[in-house]
């Protein structure tokens, strides 16, 4: 196991390392955000061809972590295309002054891996020991992953059609997935990530992969995700009106006043 950890992780050093680099030349730290979805693909692959197997149950999980990791990154590739920086990079470069450079490799980068290798525990897990032939549970968890993708990406294009309407300029968007859940990329990345658990359990140790999940449910309910992204609209009227009414993370019928606390 520590040798695939390993290899996993010096994997991840080189492709977080070269990402920062070249937001260093192109002044964009967004390049974390497409380094992201890549780097999980990048651990997953070292730790696959560290395993020296090719068991069906690790091919699955790769073509899990590949499809969803490419999606992603060429969604957030498009959608940033020239745009400026994000807003949360361009506040801790005004904020962070001259250890901007050394801060953004360790907070963003550097931290950014090592959530990367928490997340992917389950997969790390399999590709150690990917346990005997798949099951119900295999079937099971591609499902509940084939889920969470579809709303992930369908969230993210009607989010991306609704930010590039002129007429739609400083409106919050209320329809499609958006009309049951405040958030149903976050919904979809969450579910996805339990998918892939429910394929792991069906290795020996694929139970210990639940930190994985448990860990991208956190960042999305309470730091990097939810707060950190509704905090920009707090105060505006409209968007006040459809967090009462609209349920924070998981989809439901919209109606019941305060459904977003």
């Amino acid at each position: 196991m520590s040798e695939i950890v390993g290899m996993a992780a010096i994997a991840l050093l080189c492709h977080m390392t070269a990402a920062f680099l070249m937001s260093l030349a192109r002044r964009d730290n967004g390049l974390a955000d497409v380094a992201y979805g890549l780097g999980f693909i990048v651990a997953s692959t070292a730790a696959f061809l560290r395993s020296g197997l090719a068991h069906p149950r690790q091919v699955l999980l790769l073509s899990m972590v590949a499809a969803w990791g490419l999606r992603l990154a060429i969604h957030i590739l498009v959608r940033n295309w020239g745009r400026e920086e994000d807003f949360r990079y361009r506040a801790w470069r005004e904020a962070w002054g001259k250890t901007f450079v050394v801060r953004s490799f360790l907070q963003i980068y550097l931290l950014q891996g090592c959530v990367i290798l928490i997340v992917l525990a389950p997969v790390l897990l399999v590709m150690a020991d990917p346990g005997g032939p798949l099951g119900w549970r295999d079937a099971a968890g591609v499902l509940v992953w084939g889920v969470g993708l579809l709303f992930e990406a369908f969230g993210d294009l009607q989010l991306l059609r609704h930010l590039r309407d002129p007429a739609q300029h400083d409106r919050v968007l209320q329809t499609g997935l958006w009309r049951f859940t405040r958030h149903p990329n976050y919904f979809g990345e969450a579910s996805l990530w339990w998918g892939v658990l429910l394929v792991a359990l069906g290795a020996p140790l694929g139970w210990a992969g639940i930190v994985g999940p448990l860990t991208i449910l956190f960042l999305l309910l309470k730091v990097s995700g939810i707060p950190m992204l509704e905090a920009k609209f707090r105060g505006n009227p409209e968007f006040e009106e459809y967090r009462a009414r609209t349920s924070a993370f998981f989809p439901w019928f919209p109606g019941r006043r305060g459904a977003g606390r």
